[in-house]
């Protein structure tokens, strides 16, 4: 069991080094989840009391069996198990678990004499071991670098997915009355963790203001847009919820779902209208519950994720003609915002032209176009359907063009 030097040392595991650890913090705990096996009860006992200061949810087990009874219906994040335990070892243990469901992280306690079958576990992919008697300290380093490498991964994850995106966002740009009464409304809700329905045409800015409600909202998790209509509907459960090992034809490893991906911060739902109604059924359940499941699994994952829903479609006209689930859709619509089309906010094409112009001029290295007000009455008369970004996409031509020609605008006008 731990000594006194550990528990000299417990502050630091209590404070948890937050400056190390940029995860997510709720109720002044990290948010994660930690089953500690071990058969000796004085062992178990303190890194319970002990971690339960710091993180959010921690259960113990004293036996491989008694710890599979556990994983078998709540997720955990980390495992901390010793390698001797009566019965099945906690080797034997990661062997069979690692064929299954192979998610989390796992930290083996051992005593000198079982170091190699410590290494042996870490070829196999456990992430760390720490050698009894320990001294606090040494297991909240190991434990840190678990959480930091799990948010790192989420944080690379998140990234991959936005990066071909990384120059797309325009900006909040207008001084419009309707723009300025949306950007109140976005100040005003952002703070709450109220579901938010967004609607507007293609092309104004929907994922713009949904980045705008998370970044103002102050939630410490990742932005994550997913677009439903790009997904096939046979695909859409798995890269939501995620999946286990085997749970459907080329599933080869387990995968989390971007509800995981998104915990403690935002999921944008883009085109919430094209997602299936089985999908939408059980995306209500989850918003009720606060929980997931994955593809394959019988567990339920706790999730901390706000939810802003976006659709260019008018949502209850959807659900009237039956193809939008009527309680999903009472459910996502607590607060609803109605972006103006560019039609109904023409004072805000100069400065839109102005930011688009600075922004691919450093963009392709090139210099900015010149044009006069006349080009501006021009464009200020076209009735833009695609709004925003088809405003851009003139813009970018320009450029490559290498001139703003009037002909040429006006035979776009027309």
């Amino acid at each position: 069991m731990p000594t006194s030097r550990a528990g000299n040392n417990s502050k630091q595991l209590e404070q948890g080094e937050h400056r190390s650890v940029a995860s997510v913090v709720k109720d002044g705990k990290t948010t994660f989840s930690i089953l500690v096996v071990d058969d000796e009860p004085g062992i178990r006992d303190f890194l319970k009391r002990s971690l339960s200061k710091t993180y959010s949810h921690v259960e113990i087990a004293s036996s491989a069996e008694e710890a599979e009874t556990l994983r078998s219906t709540i997720h955990f994040d980390l495992f901390v198990v010793d390698i001797c335990l009566p019965g099945l070892s906690g080797v034997d243990w990661l062997k069979s678990i690692v064929e299954q469901d192979w998610q989390s992280d796992v930290i083996f306690m051992t005593a000198f004499a079982d170091v190699d079958k410590a290494i042996d576990a870490l070829r196999m992919g456990a992430s760390d071991f720490v050698l009894k008697p320990f001294r606090l300290e040494q297991m909240a380093s190991s434990i840190r670098r678990c959480v930091e490498k799990r948010r790192l991964m989420r944080e690379n994850f998140v990234l991959q997915r936005r990066i071909d995106n990384l120059y797309s966002a325009e900006g909040m740009i207008g001084n419009s009355d309707v723009f300025t009464n949306l950007r109140h409304m976005i100040s005003r809700i952002a703070p709450s963790l109220s579901v938010v329905l967004i609607e507007g045409e293609t092309g104004t800015g929907k994922e713009l203001v949904a980045s705008a409600i998370h970044k103002e909202s102050g939630r410490k998790g990742p932005f994550v847009p997913v677009n439903c209509g790009a997904i096939s509907p046979e695909l859409i459960e798995s890269e939501l919820f995620g999946h286990l090992k085997g749970a459907f034809t080329g599933a080869q490893k387990a995968r989390d779902g971007l509800f995981s991906y998104a915990d403690g911060g935002t999921l944008f739902l883009d085109e919430i209208s094209e997602m299936p109604l089985m999908m939408q059924a059980k995306l209500l359940r989850t918003l009720e519950e606060k929980t997931i499941r994955p593809v394959g699994s019988e567990r339920e994952t706790p999730v901390d994720v706000r939810i802003v829903a976006a659709t260019n479609r008018d949502l209850e006209e959807e659900k009237n003609l039956g193809n939008f689930r009527a309680d999903l859709f009472y459910r996502l619509n607590v607060v609803k915002l109605s972006i103006p089309a560019l039609r109904e906010r023409r004072e805000d094409i100069m400065p839109l032209v102005q930011h688009f112009s600075h922004m691919l001029a450093a963009q392709l290295g090139m210099t900015t176009i010149p044009f006069d007000q006349q080009d501006f009455h021009e464009l200020e008369l076209y009735s833009w359907p695609g709004n925003v970004r088809e405003l851009k996409n003139l813009i970018e031509r320009c450029f490559l063009l290498g001139a703003f020609p009037k002909e040429a605008l006006l035979r776009f006008v027309e």
